[in-house]
């Protein structure tokens, strides 16, 4: 378990099933996770690319990979990660 992580932007690959309603109460239900967001991405026959964003005060990270791979995703990346205090806003450069 990674302790302190406070907000994460994964690019995840899933089947259909579950849908993204499902799958986004599923996530929140996890200990330390206060609120979540999926973005479609792309979609095709069987699979969908999805952008997940989860915070929370202190993340389970294992507790959510075992959550995803319960419902049939894989995660491709973490694409941010966010820890301490506070969450740090994004800067445009």
């Amino acid at each position: 378990m990674q302790d302190g992580v406070r907000r994460l932007v994964l690019d995840v690959l899933k089947p259909h099933e579950p849908d993204l309603p499902e799958l986004a109460t599923r996530l929140s239900e996890i200990d330390g996770i206060e609120g979540v967001n999926i973005s479609l991405v792309e979609i095709d026959q069987s699979t969908e690319s999805v952008r997940i964003t989860v915070e929370g005060e202190c993340i389970n990270l294992d507790r959510l990979k075992e959550t995803m791979k319960d419902c049939g995703a894989v995660i491709h990346s973490i694409d941010e990660v966010s820890v301490g205090k506070i969450l740090v806003k994004k800067t445009s450069v």
